[in-house]
């Protein structure tokens, strides 16, 4: 009630719809009025009839109590007969699974199923064992009261012949009897055949000897035979008796019956208590009419709003663009809507009722698709959705994206998931294009790059090869003239050399980076690069850096070329400016690391007059100089180096020297996992 209340409350839905749909109804209550008080004239007559029924009611009490009777007898003899034959399946599939051919499994022994009370109760299965498919019809083969029933009397082979036979060809249990003995009187032995197929090949019959006065016995409670007495037929006679009735055992291959006499009379009833009850109710009936009415009205209020609702809704959705798709737990497609069957260009009779693999998936993305699919029916979608492609039924593959919501019942049980699927393939184009200029425009800047790079690089060369000119005319000089030692000449040279293989890196580097090479970072300790690189400082240069290092390394990943070409920039501009300051001039390199934000920090601090906040936002870029003849490439550089490297470089006023102070940082290398021996 709470959930109609809640659908009359709902205002959103009042428009002419619902107010035609109210008018419609107003026909609709008068006739139902109608009916309703001519229920009520009828059930006042039935007042009056209910008199002249009560003599009768007792005689027909009686009969329904007999009826029904017959009826729980007839069911409940069917359903224990029934267990049995489902007990003797799982001893054939034992039988046939332990390789046990034609031997008898005697009764009694234990068998490893949870048996029912036939098969469990003393005295009801007189016999039973298997018989292999070869053996049919061998009086020899059989339980242990197999051949002495068979040669008993003519009839009963005749009987069990024809119920193996029976259970074969039918493949359904079959039974035969009543036995005969051998004076030609029937005795209460009924024969069971269960059959076994073994991968649609008979195997055999399951056999059981059935003791009929035993089963009963074992079937009827003791309730029941205190007030009736059961008797046995093989056929049903046409005589009749009053208080006695007579229940067919319904056994496929028999004509069996119980009569069932009533021994004690029954309770005389109080019907005139029955004629008060019923006058109490009838007065509750007209109450109940009465709210009855007031509810139909409401409830045909409830079914106009909700044919309104349906009607609104079915037209949002035949005016959407995106695709709805409800499918089960189980991958089976519930619903799909015109716009997603434009989407996949398959109709919604193609689709409803299908399962995964769907006909829109690509088949070279099925795999991909189901363990995406997989996902979903373990934990749904997330905000952003999933992304895949479906492929069109004329070939073409459409990039979709997919929301997936619980499809849950009005008791909040999921039974499935409701996907809105968003055709995306203009937005995927549009990206696609946008990297593709976006390629095109860092090739652009690279070129650019390129050309800033080697113009600096070109005047950076100039000290080593200067440098390696003047050692090279020095040593010739005192060759002609004689006056250098063989020792002596090996440092000279060995100068020379690392001079050469320094200028002769620059321009590898350069050249790598022209086209388009990447970087080539690798585990590098800081601490012994800053060492090696500081002590090239001072033998040509007239300002000798001070510098501090921790005393443990510092690992980063790092082109080591390059970023020994960013400390080399960053200290010869140091060099460059600290005599310009008004103090002795000073250049103070130091390494330390900020384990807070994981980054090794390297500062080159000068005696200089240091940098304007002006000048702080465009020191680092391109042609920006403030040196005179100075080509404004190298702080650049060092920008491009720092952020190569996913680091960053800054210039503040260093507080001890008061002139510039640039900062380098650099994220620290993750440490290597050792590995432990066994």
């Amino acid at each position: 009630m709470t959930q109609t209340h809640a659908s009359v409350a709902d205002a959103s839905f009042d428009f002419a719809l619902l107010q035609q749909s109210a008018a419609r109804t107003g026909g609709r209550n008068r006739r139902a009025l109608w009916w309703l008080l001519g229920l009520l004239s009828l059930l006042s007559g039935s007042v009056v009839t209910l008199l002249l029924y009560l003599n009768n009611f007792e005689a027909e009490e009686a009969a329904r109590r007999r009826a029904a009777d017959a009826q729980w007898l007839e069911q409940s003899v069917q359903f224990h007969f029934r267990r049995l034959e489902d007990d003797l399946r799982v001893l054939s599939r034992q039988a046939v699974q332990q390789g046990a051919g034609a031997d008898v499994v005697p009764v009694g022994q234990s068998q490893d199923l949870k048996a029912g009370m036939l098969w469990r109760e003393p005295g009801v299965v007189l016999s039973s064992g298997w018989i292999g498919a070869g053996q049919l019809g061998d009086p020899r083969v059989g339980p242990e009261r197999w051949p002495l029933d068979w040669d008993a009397h003519p009839e009963n082979a005749e009987a069990l012949a024809l119920m193996q036979s029976t259970s074969q060809g039918l493949r359904r249990a079959a039974y035969a009897g009543l036995m005969l003995d051998r004076a030609d009187q029937p005795t209460d032995v009924l024969w069971l055949a269960v059959p076994y197929f073994d991968r649609g090949q008979f195997a055999g019959n399951y056999l059981a000897a059935v003791s009929l006065n035993q089963a009963l016995r074992a079937l009827l409670p003791a309730w029941f035979m205190q007030d009736h007495r059961v008797q046995l037929l093989s056929t049903e006679t046409t005589e009749a008796v009053e208080t006695a009735y007579r229940a067919s055992l319904n056994l496929p291959g028999t004509d069996l019956f119980v009569q069932v006499d009533l021994t004690q009379a029954q309770p005389t009833t109080v019907p005139r208590i029955f004629f008060l009850v019923a006058l109490l109710f009838l007065s509750g009936m007209l109450v109940s009419l009465y709210a009855l009415r007031r509810d139909i009205i409401k409830r045909q209020q409830v079914q106009a709003l909700l044919q309104a609702q349906v009607a609104l809704r079915t037209a949002m959705e035949n005016s959407v663009t995106i695709g709805l798709r409800a499918w089960d737990l189980g991958g089976k497609i519930l619903y799909v809507n015109d716009a997603f069957c434009r989407m996949v260009g398959y109709s919604a009779d193609v689709l409803i009722g299908r399962t995964i693999p769907f006909p829109y998936w690509p088949a070279e993305q099925i795999d991909a698709l189901q363990r995406v699919h997989d996902g979903i029916l373990a934990q749904g979608t997330s905000g952003e959705g999933v992304e895949v492609q479906f492929q069109h039924a004329d070939g073409h593959l459409i990039d979709v994206l997919i929301h997936e919501a619980p499809l849950q019942t009005a008791t909040g049980e999921q039974v499935g998931w409701m996907s809105s699927v968003l055709d995306i393939s203009e937005r995927k184009r549009g990206q696609r294009m946008a990297a593709l200029q976006q390629e095109k425009l860092e090739a652009s800047g690279r070129l650019v790059a390129v050309g800033e790079v080697a113009s600096t690089l070109a005047h950076e060369l100039n000290q080593p090869l200067g440098a390696l000119s003047s050692f090279a005319n020095g040593l010739l000089n005192r060759l002609n003239d004689g006056s250098i030692k063989l020792a002596e000449l090996l440092p000279v040279v060995e100068r020379m050399a690392r001079l050469a293989g320094r200028a002769g890196g620059i321009i590898q580097r350069v050249n790598a980076f022209a086209r388009q090479r990447e970087l080539s970072p690798q585990r590098l300790d800081l601490v012994r690069l800053l060492q090696r690189v500081m002590g090239l400082f001072g033998d040509d240069n007239t300002l000798t850096p001070s510098w501090s290092l921790p005393d443990h390394p510092v690992w980063v990943d790092a082109d080591e070329l390059l970023f020994e070409h960013l400390v080399n920039n960053l200290v010869a501009n140091a060099q460059d400016w600290a005599p310009h300051g008004g103090q002795r001039p000073q250049v103070w390199v130091q390494l330390r690391v900020d384990k807070d934000q994981g980054m090794a920090v390297l500062s080159v601090a000068d005696t200089g007059p240091g940098v304007s906040e002006e000048a702080q936002a465009t020191i680092f870029n391109a042609f920006v100089s403030s040196k005179e003849g100075g080509m404004g490439m190298g702080l650049a550089i060092c920008r491009s180096i720092a952020e190569a490297h996913h680091g960053r470089v800054e210039v503040s006023r260093d507080p001890l020297l008061g002139g510039a102070c640039f900062t380098v940082r650099l994220p620290l290398a993750k440490p290597r996992l050792r590995k432990v021996l066994p």
